[in-house]
């Protein structure tokens, strides 16, 4: 029987991908990507048709073989997938750097780039212009011994991303918690309860079973009344994976980071950086090590004050000093009180279909688009649906995966993923696919679920990301959709998009009570809008602690030992805290934007693009938030671009000057 990963026109048949073809097909596409470049490399005189488009589809077969493998390790993680997607991730290493360090391939594309240069498009220049980067940080420069150590670098540091992750994931399913007193559970909302009982039932237990899902995990520390259980579960949480809490030294992630830290610097030092950092900003928008942390700690200035007086706040609301298991407990305690409105109440008005039913009308004001659900597709699991997009005028443009609840075997967390990119070439085109992925609480029998206001902005946040993928109008995959746009400018798109679940015009579109149809009354509309500075600062102090520890620890002009990553965390703290951590609290080890992701010396993209994105929305703001001329402009200027043309160039394109930070303080409320 043909291998099903193989079969890579249309949609992936999830339905009958196992993981015994996994490796095989990785094994295979391999040795014919290799075999057709050795005889794209014998022609005579390659130019950017016989060489660069060939070479553009053999990569894009590659990724579109294995981004179901990746996927499902994701989504519906088992031992044997598992076991076969770590079987294939040395392969792609190995095959990823022999290509970068191709010193034939390296010299074909330089002399077509000088050679053809004035005759090509610009994005033609920029597909050369960006291998020819990627060439140089592959080592195509080094001799051949360091050229072997990199090449060995690279394999064992996909190996051990990968252990981090699993480590994560394991942890999280290791433990669980089971109640009988139903005393206990005061303060917990009633669909938490149901899911609790019914997990119990399930299982022949009396009581209420939890497990560590995020969902659950959020629910237990903002609403359980017992300042004991929101610990346990808290405790539980920030140890995961590490050397502390109820599975403590199980799954310890704590040598991962060490050997992950060690083999990245050696690894930039290699190439000719300082530290990794330095090798991290050589593919992103800010310019130097000095200037991110700059940028970081001019943004703390800004808001670590406020967020101190905010937690000051909080624990004069509580009547006593507080514990970080405490904190969100009594923040939304404080917020009902300030604004008459919580995210349970909200539950109802945010029905998923409705809220799904409004997105895709927002998104056909914008950018003139109809999104539909599309039957029959072969899916990995039962709660999945499928949407394919079209033009107004009928045009099919690419589709989505969604699949939107938390379940047993799942990565935390949310995200977009690609399942195949825009490819327009010689040899055929595809259109773009995404995965939209997010851990919302699952509906209960014969209800749809309910989203908290939260969980819409997270919805609207990678909805914007999948546009950026599926709107692209770049035809060389290397730069289509978010391919090739430097990891501080990606989060643009999706960080704009949140700013639409924020307006008054907007909310009505995704908002329905979910028994009655009622719109969401105006008073509590205005309460909700009323929230959106609340605790702004301590969010964005969390954010920056966040990312000055991650670029810290990667820019040192040594691999950080478990000391120094103590020390640099305690520093940071120090600096930008604002809710004291307990020393139990590990929660590097489960870090997986840094530690398994591509977050690593970037996870301050957030705070770059939430910047940017502020400041683009102000030109919504001032024409209209659905106005037809703004929304082209942006799709023309950025979210159609790729990574055709600077990122710094396309903003100023667009909004007609350089990033300015007062719109996202305006926004925060840090300055009126």
């Amino acid at each position: 029987m043909p291998n099903p990963l193989l079969a890579t026109e249309g949609l992936p048949d999830y339905a009958a991908i196992g993981p015994e073809h996994a490796e095989p097909a990785i094994r295979e596409q391999l040795a014919l990507n290799r075999a057709r470049l050795a005889e794209l490399l014998a022609l005579p005189e390659p130019d950017f048709a016989t060489l660069v488009e060939p070479f553009e589809e053999l990569q894009h077969r590659l990724n579109r073989v294995f981004a179901p493998i990746g996927h499902l390790n994701a989504v519906a993680n088992s031992d044997e997938l598992r076991a076969a997607y770590n079987l294939c991730l040395p392969l792609l290493a190995e095959y990823q750097t022999e290509v970068g360090q191709n010193a034939a391939l390296a010299l074909a594309y330089e002399r077509i780039r000088e050679r053809d240069g004035a005759k090509l498009s610009s994005a033609e220049r920029k597909v050369l212009d960006f291998a020819l980067r990627e060439f140089k940080l592959a080592g195509v420069r080094l001799d051949p011994a360091r050229q072997a150590r990199f090449k060995a670098l690279m394999q064992e540091l996909a190996r051990l991303q990968s252990k981090f992750e699993e480590q994560v994931l394991d942890a999280t399913r290791a433990w669980s918690h089971r109640i009988e007193e139903e005393a206990r559970l005061a303060g917990l909302p009633a669909h938490v309860l149901a899911r609790a009982r019914a997990d119990a039932a399930e299982r022949g237990q009396a009581g209420w079973y939890f497990t560590l899902d995020q969902p659950t995990y959020l629910a237990i520390v903002t609403h359980a009344d017992s300042s004991e259980l929101r610990q346990v579960f808290y405790e539980a949480w920030v140890t995961r994976a590490s050397d502390k809490g109820p599975l403590a030294g199980r799954f310890d992630n704590g040598p991962v980071i060490t050997e992950i830290l060690k083999l990245r610097h050696e690894a930039a030092v290699l190439l000719g950086f300082e530290n990794f950092a330095g090798l991290s900003l050589a593919t992103k928008m800010a310019g130097s090590v000095q200037g991110v942390i700059g940028f970081l700690e001019d943004l703390a200035r800004s808001y670590v004050p406020a967020a101190r007086r905010e937690f000051a706040d909080l624990e004069a609301f509580a009547g006593r000093k507080l514990a970080a298991w405490d904190a969100a407990y009594y923040a939304e305690k404080l917020q009902q009180q300030r604004h008459s409105v919580s995210e349970e109440a909200l539950r109802p008005y945010f029905p998923l279909p409705r809220v799904l039913e409004g997105l895709f009308e927002i998104a056909n004001r914008l950018y003139g688009i109809r999104i539909g659900e599309r039957t029959g597709v072969a899916v990995w699991h039962p709660d999945v649906r499928y949407y394919e997009i079209h033009s107004d005028a009928g045009a099919r443009i690419g589709g989505f995966y969604a699949d939107l609840y938390a379940r047993e075997r799942k990565r935390a967390g949310a995200w977009m993923g690609e399942v195949t990119v825009r490819k327009r070439l010689k040899g055929g085109s595809e259109l773009p696919v995404a995965n939209l992925v997010c851990n919302f609480t699952p509906p209960s029998p014969g209800a749809p679920a309910l989203l908290t206001h939260a969980d819409v902005v997270t919805l609207f946040h990678e909805f914007g990301h999948a546009l950026h993928h599926l709107l692209t109008r770049i035809d060389y995959p290397s730069l289509a959709g978010i391919n090739g746009v430097p990891w501080d400018a990606v989060e643009l798109p999706s960080q704009l998009m949140e700013q639409w679940a924020w307006r008054p015009e907007v909310l009505p579109l995704v908002s329905a009570h979910v028994g009655t149809g009622a719109p969401l009354p105006k008073g509590m509309l205005a309460r909700l809008l009323g929230t959106r500075t609340f605790h702004a600062a301590l969010a964005a102090a969390r954010q920056l602690e966040y990312a000055l520890f991650d670029f810290r620890l990667h820019s040192g002009t040594s691999p950080a030992t478990p000391e120094e990553l103590e020390r640099i965390i305690t520093e940071v703290r120090a600096a930008v805290g604002a809710v004291p951590a307990p020393e139990f609290n590990r929660f590097a080890h489960s870090f997986m934007h840094v530690f398994s992701g591509a977050y690593a010396a970037g996870y301050y993209s957030y705070k770059w693009a939430e910047v940017l994105a502020a400041d683009a929305f102000a030109a919504f703001a001032e024409s209209g938030v659905f106005d037809a001329s703004t929304a082209q402009r942006f799709l023309d200027e950025v979210l159609s671009q790729g990574g055709r043309c600077d990122q710094m160039e396309a903003f100023v394109a667009f909004r007609g000057h350089r990033p300015d930070v007062a719109p996202l303080l305006r926004q925060d409320g840090i300055v009126q």
